[in-house]
């Protein structure tokens, strides 16, 4: 055999697979050139972390135990606060039932001549003074506004007592 046919042989042979071998690269070329969009496509990103139920009852309960104290203390001042406006409140009732009792003694006891300072009546029934209306009026108002306000902190305390309950209980 010729030496040049058997070399010629191998140059096709050679040549052959050079063809192939750039056909491979070029398609492996086409494969890969997309490679850096596709691991910027396919990263996951973390929207939400996930934590063990563990954690999250240490979590709670560590906010818990800071939060009571505060509670605690938020509404004792309250009920404090309260139970001096309830004291308040029965010391100027207890007050506004004096005056009337002592109204109505000064009222029921004169005489035509012998009149308290500040009474006035021709008829001996006595009435206020203008002055002594001004007050008690104003008397009446600072109970009315008192009560009110008795009234409106026990509803704050009760929704408060109510709130912190069912926060306890979702617990």
């Amino acid at each position: 055999m010729d030496p040049n046919v058997a070399l010629n042989g191998c140059v096709s042979s050679l040549r052959t697979s050079m063809s192939l071998l750039d056909s491979s690269i070029s398609i492996l070329d086409s494969g890969v050139s997309d490679y850096p969009r596709l691991t910027r496509v396919l990263q996951t990103t973390r929207h939400f972390e996930l934590i063990s139920s563990h954690d999250l009852t240490t979590a709670q309960s560590t906010l818990l135990s800071e939060i009571r104290p505060e509670i605690d203390g938020l509404l004792g001042r309250v009920e404090a606060y309260l139970e001096r406006l309830k004291r308040r409140e029965g010391a100027l009732i207890a007050k506004a039932e004096l005056q009337e009792g002592r109204l109505s003694r000064s009222s029921g006891g004169e005489q035509r001549g012998n009149r308290t300072p500040g009474k006035v009546g021709a008829d001996g029934a006595g009435s206020l003074s203008k002055l002594e209306e001004a007050k008690l009026g104003q008397l009446r108002l600072k109970k009315e506004r008192l009560s009110y306000a008795v009234s409106r902190l026990e509803l704050q305390a009760g929704q408060r007592q109510r709130q912190l309950r069912k926060s306890m209980a979702a617990q």
